[in-house]
């Protein structure tokens, strides 16, 4: 399709799909800029758009939940014959290469007050600062070693840090992990929409897009083929966990034999609430199924139900430590899983090409929850560890979940285990 064709289509989209505004700005905008938009204009679902702009515009649909524990089982309260075959079945595979590890970092440290992806953020832990990529390439190494092999490792980055993520790699030989181990791939976007509906243009004349959320990671994955190249490989469970936990254990074999075990699909690792109102997601079964969640869907009467032992009937938290069989990731990248929508401040070029700063929410955003897929299996296995040596994620600038709490948590966690 030749310059002029291509830019006449998109006038076409644009009209079509009341996008006035947009339609405009391209009209303006000199020979090259306009076949830059008219290119992205040309590759938008506009279909998947109008629908997630009705959503918007409806009063979401109270779906009545059953709410109900869901088992778990405790790392440290179990026999030693119920440990060992729990271990024994996940040293089997791992030490069978049939285990694969992905990191999520699609993400920038910009709450941090870093510039740069994520994984790129030094902590200043002991004996010497180091990147959160290299702490997760060190994890992964140890448990190499343990167990004679090399674990593929797969990292999942976003459109806007893809390319320095990949060159940090380079420019620090990958952490001595093996090269030809790590395959990068890229998460999914999604265009952001004016509180009106209309599509938002960025400085350079570009329309603005933004990471459609952790739940798009399984898509991706199809998408990029690491769903077949994990198949190829021989490849059968595989834990998918988040680049900003410095004690995030990528490899523990208690979690894989639970899971084999109990004869589920997915596992995940929990760590105990804090207190009942803790602002953390919570598993649970919801209307039959395994579920989290958010702290502000749970009645306040049932955040503080207890057990017979005083334990917290819905006290397992989230803590992003997902485990699955390939089987279980093939089947939930052919599901949609449900987008929710965030309220978002962007700012952007209007149509007398000012740049225009904002300071209210302004626009939406669409992301995907990953632990909406455990709603398409019957059960899963759950395996309850302890924050001291299994969370300490990086979020906050300060306070909570911030450098300094981690440092701490870091530190203490490997003078006791070294």
């Amino acid at each position: 399709m030749n310059v002029e064709n291509k830019i006449l289509k998109a006038e076409k989209l644009l009209e079509e799909n009341k996008q006035d505004s947009v339609l405009r700005i391209l009209r303006k905008l000199d020979s090259e800029k306009k076949e830059k938009l008219a290119e992205q204009i040309l590759q938008l679902d506009f279909e998947q758009l109008r629908k997630l702009y009705k959503e918007t515009q409806e009063t979401p649909e109270i779906l009545e939940k059953k709410l109900e524990h869901i088992n778990y089982v405790d790392k440290y309260k179990i026999s030693d014959e119920k440990r060992n075959t729990y271990l024994n079945l996940g040293e089997e595979i791992i030490k069978n290469g049939k285990y694969a590890v992905v990191t999520m970092a699609g993400g920038q440290g910009t709450r941090l007050g870093h510039k740069g992806p994520k994984g790129t953020f030094k902590i200043d832990v002991e004996p010497e600062p180091k990147y959160l990529f290299q702490i997760l390439a060190e994890n992964l190494e140890k448990a190499n070693k343990k167990y004679g092999i090399t674990i593929p490792w797969y990292i999942m980055t976003s459109t806007e840090n893809d390319k320095e993520t990949e060159e940090f790699y380079k420019a620090h030989n990958y952490f001595g992990y093996p090269q030809e181990a790590v395959k990068f791939f890229t998460q999914g976007n999604l265009p952001l929409l004016f509180t009106n509906g209309s599509l938002v243009i960025d400085k350079d004349y570009s329309i603005k897009i933004a990471a459609d959320g952790n739940g798009c990671i399984y898509k991706s994955m199809k998408k990029a083929g690491i769903l077949d190249d994990m198949k190829q490989k021989g490849v059968q469970w595989i834990f998918i966990g988040a680049v900003d936990n410095v004690l995030l254990n990528m490899v523990d074999p208690m979690l894989i034999g639970l899971a084999i075990d109990e004869k589920h699909e997915i596992a995940a690792k929990s760590v105990p609430k804090n207190y009942p109102k803790e602002r953390v997601g919570v598993f649970c079964k919801a209307n039959g199924v395994p579920s989290v969640i958010e702290y502000s869907e749970l009645p306040e009467d049932m955040a503080e139900q207890t057990d017979e032992d005083g334990e917290l009937l819905y006290g397992e938290a989230h803590i992003m430590c997902n485990l699955y069989t390939l089987d279980a990731l093939e089947k939930i990248a052919k599901i949609d899983l449900p987008y929710h929508v965030a309220n978002k401040k962007t700012d952007y070029m209007n149509e007398d090409g000012e740049f225009i700063e904002v300071k209210e929410p302004n626009a939406y955003k669409f992301e995907a929850f990953i632990f909406d897929a455990f709603n398409y299996f019957d059960d899963m296995s759950i395996l309850r560890g302890r924050r001291e040596e299994d969370f300490a994620p990086v979020k906050n600038a300060e306070g909570n979940d911030s450098p300094e709490t981690a440092k701490k948590l870091y530190n203490d966690f490997h003078a006791k285990n070294n």
